[in-house]
C-alpha cells in the first residue's frame, strides 16, 4: 500500500472519527487491578495499512485478525509473529464510495470449529461488499452479498444453529445468513440499531439465547432474544452511556463483558447491572481499541490507531480471579 493511500485513509478516518473522541464515560470508574500482566504483545505496520479491526481466537492457539485498511486477514502466533493469510480484492473504484469512511475495509471475523474463517468486507460496490469465507489452501470466496450502500461491521456465530449474524452500522440492520452462505435475511431493523450520524450497530456476540449488539453512536449494549425459527425478539438495552463503544467479549461471569471504547481510548468492564469500570487506557498502550477476545483468563485487545496514527498493536493481559 502506497504512502499516499495511507495518508488518504488516515485523513478520512480522522475526519469521521472526530465524533468518537470524548472523555471516559461518566459512569466508568477505575478498575483497581481487574487485569494483570498487561503488555503490548505485537506491533503492526501502520504504513502497510495494518490497522487491526477485529479478532477471533483459533483452536491452534493463534489469533486471526482483520486489517481494515489493507483489506487483509492475518494470523498472529502466541509469540507475536504476524503472517498474512489473504488479501481481499480491491474494488475497481478504489473504494471511494464506501459509506461513511470512503475506503474499503475488512471488518468482522469469526471461525467455526473446523477452522473455516468468515470475514466481512465493505467496499461501497455491489460486486464485493458482503460475507467472505476463507479455507486453508483456497482463495477467499464471497458467499453472501450485502448492500453496497451499507457497512457490514460486526459478525457473530451461532454454531449450534449454523447461523451467522451481521450488523450493518449504516443501515441499522442485523442480517442473518447460514454458514453455508446464500441470500441474507434482515433479522432485525429495530430503531435501537440505528446510527445517529456516524456508525450505529457494531459489535455482535451470541450469548445466552440472544444476540448481543453494541451501538457506537448511541453508546449502548443491546440484548436481542433469538426466538424459535430464528426470529428476533424485542431489543433490551443492557448498558448505556458508553461513548464510542465498538466491540466486546463476555468474561465467563454471566452477562459481564469487556468492551472497547474507541475514541475514549479505553477498555471497560461492564457488569450485568450496566455499571462500567475502566480496566485499560492509553497508559497501557491502547491506540483506539477496536476489539477484544478472551481465551480462558487470557485477554486480547486490538488497537487500530485510527486517530492516534502511532502504534496499531495487539495488547495481552490476564483476567484476575477468572474461573
Amino acid at each position: 500500500m502506497s504512502k499516499r493511500s495511507i495518508e488518504l485513509i488516515m485523513s478520512a478516518v480522522v475526519v469521521v472519527a472526530a465524533t468518537l473522541t470524548a472523555a471516559v464515560p461518566a459512569n466508568a470508574t477505575s478498575a483497581g487491578g481487574t487485569l494483570t500482566d498487561v503488555r503490548v504483545a505485537t506491533h503492526f505496520d501502520l504504513s502497510a495499512g495494518q490497522m487491526p479491526e477485529n479478532i477471533t481466537l483459533l483452536p491452534d492457539g493463534t489469533a486471526a485478525v482483520t486489517f481494515a485498511a489493507s483489506r487483509q486477514v492475518a494470523q498472529v502466533t502466541p509469540r507475536g509473529t504476524t503472517r498474512v493469510l489473504a488479501t481481499l480484492p480491491a474494488p475497481a473504484d478504489g473504494g471511494i464510495n464506501t459509506p461513511v469512511l470512503g475506503f474499503p475495509l475488512a471488518t468482522g471475523i469469526v471461525h467455526t470449529s473446523d477452522g473455516t474463517v468468515y470475514v466481512l468486507y465493505a467496499t461501497g460496490t455491489a460486486d464485493l461488499t458482503g460475507l467472505w469465507r476463507l479455507r486453508s489452501g483456497q482463495a477467499p470466496q464471497r458467499i453472501a452479498a450485502l448492500p453496497a450502500a451499507g457497512l457490514p461491521n460486526g459478525l457473530a456465530l451461532d454454531e449450534r444453529g449454523e447461523q451467522l449474524y451481521i450488523t450493518d452500522s449504516v443501515v441499522g440492520t442485523v442480517w442473518t445468513v447460514p454458514v453455508t452462505g446464500g441470500t441474507p435475511r434482515a433479522w432485525s431493523t429495530a430503531p435501537e440499531l440505528a446510527s445517529t450520524g456516524f456508525l450505529g450497530a457494531n459489535g455482535a456476540k451470541v450469548h445466552g439465547g440472544a444476540l448481543w449488539v453494541t451501538n457506537l453512536d448511541q453508546g449502548t449494549v443491546l440484548r436481542i432474544p433469538i426466538r424459535a425459527g430464528n426470529r428476533a425478539g424485542a431489543p433490551r438495552i443492557k448498558a448505556s452511556g458508553l461513548t464510542g463503544i465498538d466491540d466486546f467479549a463476555f468474561t465467563g461471569r454471566g452477562d459481564e463483558i469487556l468492551a472497547t471504547l474507541n475514541g475514549p481510548n479505553t477498555v471497560v468492564r461492564v457488569r450485568p447491572d450496566g455499571t462500567a469500570t475502566t480496566v485499560l487506557d492509553a497508559t497501557d498502550g491502547l491506540q483506539n481499541p477496536t476489539s477484544v477476545a478472551l481465551r480462558g483468563r487470557d485477554v486480547y485487545v486490538l488497537s487500530a490507531a485510527y486517530t492516534t496514527a502511532t502504534d496499531p498493536n495487539l495488547l495481552r493481559a490476564r483476567l484476575r480471579g477468572h474461573r
